[in-house]
C-alpha cells in the first residue's frame, strides 16, 4: 500500500501537530494498525471478521493518566471504517471520537491518525468500530488507564492483570445482520456468547496459589447483558469506568451493554481449574459460555460442574446495582479524593428526560428517543458545523421530554451550554432492559427505580457518593436519573449500547457549546481532518 511508505513523514507530521494541542511533559504511546478482513470461527463456524494487525480481538492499548496516545490506522477494508473509544473522554477533543457525527470514515485504502489524550483519567475501557454494522465482525479491543506513579491506588498492586472483552455473538456475518435491519426487521436471538473471541474453554487464564489478580471486564456485545462470575471464588470490585469503588465482595456481576468493571480475585482456593462463566440476562433462553482459571500448580481437574447464575431477576440485579458506589476517601486521576466534587449540591438547571420506544415507521422497525429516530445527515455534524454549512442539521430537534407520540425520521441535535449542570432521566416503558451511553462526559448515576418517574422520585436520589460513570442500564418498566456537568465542548454522541437499536435510530447528537472561540474550551481542527459530504474539498489549517 503506498500509504505504507509514508510512515516516517506522517510520524513527523503528527509530533509537530500535537505539540500545539499536548503537555510536552506528557509521554506519547504510537500504534500503528491494519485493519483487514480475515476468517474467524469463534463459535466454530466460518465467517468474515475484522482483524486489527491480524488479531481479534484487536491488540490491547496500555497507557496512563494524560498520556497522548497516537493510533495510526491503515483501512485495508473495501469500505469506508471508523473506530470510536468507549469512555475515554476526549476533553476539549470531540475531533476524535470516532463516530460519524463527528468525523468523516476514513476511506478504503487510505489512513488517519487518531491523536488521543487519556486526560484526568484511569480505569477500564474498550474501542470498536462504529460505522454500518462493523461491531458484529470484531474490531475491537481493550483499553487501561493506569494511574500516574505517585497518585495512591486503594488497593496493593495486583501480581497479574487480564483484560476479559466477553458479550453476545451471531453466526451469521455482520453484512447479512446488517440486511436483517435495513430490511425493517429486528435481530434474532444471538448464537452464543464469546470471551476474549472465542467459544467455550477456549481461553484459559493461568494463576499462581495465593497470589492476587485484576479483572478488567466489559461487555462488547450486541444487544444483550451478561453475567459474569469465577467458581468458587470472591470477586472485590474496585473500579467501573473511570472510578474507584466502595470495594464490596460479589459472587458474580450483571455487566450491560458497553459496561467495564474491574474485580481482584485472590486464587486462594485448591490448586484445581475453575470455570469462569458468562451468561445472558433477562432473556427466556440462556446462553453461556466459560473460560479456564488454571492455577499453575493444577492437575488439571475440575471441581464441579460451572456453576449457574441468576436469569430473570431483575430486583437482585437492581439491588447490586445501587450497592456500586463511588469511593470517597480514594483519589481519582489526581491526587483528591474523588468525593471532593459534591455533585449532590451543585443546582441544575435543565431537566432532560429521555424515553426509548420501538416505533414502526414507513413498514420498517425502527427505535427512537422521545419519538425521533436518528437519522445520519450527509455530512457529519461536528463537520457541517465548524464549516458552517447550512441545511445539515438544526438545534433543537429532538425535545427535552417525552412526546408521547409514534416516531419519526429526523437528523436530531440537542443543544446544552458549556458548564452547565443537567439532570437526565431515562424513562423505559418497555419490557427489556436498555442500556445507555453518553460520549465526551461522566455522570452520575443518583438513582434508578420501577415504575413511571416523577418530580417526588428525587426524594430517593443518593446525591453523596453515587458512583460516576458513562453507560448505565434501565430497567424494564423503570427509569434511572443521572446528574451530569456538560463540561466539555464538542458534538457528543448519545446512544443505546444495543448496537440494533443505535443502528436503526436510537442515538442523537448534544451539542455543547460555548461562545468564546478559545483553546481552553475546544481544540481547533485537526491538520488531518478527512472532509466529506458537503465539506469534500474544504480546508482545514495550513500546514
Amino acid at each position: 500500500m503506498k500509504q505504507w511508505g509514508m510512515t516516517t513523514t506522517l510520524m513527523i507530521f503528527i509530533v509537530i501537530s500535537m505539540a500545539e494541542i499536548s503537555n510536552g511533559e506528557d509521554p506519547y504511546r504510537f500504534f500503528t494498525w491494519n485493519v483487514t478482513y480475515g476468517d474467524i470461527y469463534p463459535l466454530g463456524v466460518k465467517q468474515q471478521g475484522i482483524l486489527i494487525n491480524g488479531q481479534f480481538p484487536g491488540p490491547q492499548i496500555d497507557s496512563v493518566t494524560n498520556d497522548n496516545v497516537i493510533v495510526s490506522i491503515y483501512n485495508s477494508l473495501d469500505e469506508p471504517f471508523l473506530i470510536t473509544w468507549n469512555g475515554i473522554q476526549q476533553r476539549r477533543n470531540s475531533w476524535q471520537d470516532g463516530v460519524y457525527g463527528t468525523n468523516c470514515p476514513i476511506p478504503s485504502g487510505q489512513n488517519f491518525t487518531y491523536i488521543l489524550q487519556v486526560k484526568d483519567q484511569i480505569g477500564s475501557f474498550f474501542y470498536f468500530p462504529s460505522l454500518a454494522f462493523h461491531r458484529a465482525a470484531g474490531g475491537f479491543g481493550g483499553i487501561t488507564v493506569s494511574s500516574r506513579p505517585r497518585i495512591p491506588v486503594p488497593f496493593p498492586p495486583p501480581d497479574g492483570d487480564f483484560t476479559i472483552l466477553a458479550g453476545d455473538w451471531f453466526k451469521q456475518n455482520h453484512t447479512d445482520l446488517k440486511a436483517i435491519l435495513d430490511g425493517g426487521h429486528d435481530l434474532p436471538f444471538p448464537d452464543g456468547l464469546l470471551i476474549n473471541g472465542r467459544g467455550s474453554n477456549g481461553f484459559t487464564f493461568t494463576v499462581d496459589q495465593g497470589k492476587t489478580y485484576r479483572f478488567r471486564i466489559s461487555n462488547v456485545g450486541l444487544t444483550t447483558s451478561i453475567n459474569f462470575r469465577i467458581q468458587g471464588h470472591k470477586m472485590l470490585l474496585v473500579e467501573v469506568e473511570g472510578t474507584h469503588t466502595l470495594q464490596n465482595t460479589y459472587s458474580s456481576l450483571d455487566i450491560h451493554l458497553g459496561q467495564s468493571y474491574s474485580v481482584l480475585v485472590i486464587a486462594d482456593q485448591p490448586p484445581q481449574d475453575y470455570y469462569m462463566v458468562v451468561s445472558t440476562r433477562f432473556t427466556s433462553q440462556v446462553l453461556s459460555a466459560t473460560s479456564i482459571l488454571h492455577y499453575s500448580n493444577s492437575p488439571g481437574t475440575f471441581p464441579a460442574p460451572p456453576p449457574g447464575g441468576p436469569t430473570i431477576q431483575i430486583d437482585w440485579s437492581l439491588n447490586q446495582a445501587r450497592s456500586i458506589r463511588q469511593n470517597l476517601t480514594a483519589s481519582g486521576p489526581r491526587p483528591n479524593p474523588q468525593g471532593s466534587y459534591h455533585y449532590g449540591m451543585v443546582n441544575f438547571t435543565r431537566t432532560i428526560r429521555l424515553a426509548n420506544s420501538a416505533p414502526v415507521i414507513n413498514g420498517k422497525q425502527r427505535y427512537a428517543v422521545n419519538s425521533v429516530s436518528f437519522i445520519p445527515a450527509d455530512t457529519p455534524l461536528k463537520i457541517a458545523d465548524y464549516f458552517k454549512i447550512s441545511g445539515v442539521f438544526s438545534i433543537g430537534t429532538i425535545s427535552d421530554s417525552p412526546t408521547g407520540g409514534g416516531g419519526y425520521l429526523q437528523t436530531s441535535v440537542m443543544a446544552a451550554d458549556f458548564r452547565a449542570f443537567a439532570e437526565i432521566v431515562f424513562e423505559n416503558s418497555e419490557d427489556t432492559v436498555q442500556s445507555w451511553h453518553i460520549d465526551g462526559h461522566f455522570f452520575f448515576v443518583v438513582g434508578m427505580d420501577g415504575g413511571p418517574w416523577s418530580a417526588d422520585s428525587r426524594t430517593s436520589y443518593n446525591l453523596r457518593d453515587g458512583i460516576s460513570r458513562s453507560t448505565v442500564q434501565v430497567y424494564p418498566n423503570s427509569w434511572t436519573a443521572l446528574y451530569v456537568p456538560m463540561d466539555n465542548v464538542g458534538m457528543w454522541n448519545i446512544r443505546s449500547q444495543n448496537w440494533a437499536r443505535q443502528y436503526l435510530g436510537q442515538q442523537f447528537y448534544l451539542r455543547v457549546y460555548s461562545p468564546v472561540n478559545s483553546w481552553r474550551d475546544e481544540y481547533p481542527i485537526p491538520k488531518n481532518a478527512i472532509t466529506c459530504g458537503r465539506a469534500s474539498g474544504r480546508k482545514t489549517r495550513p500546514l
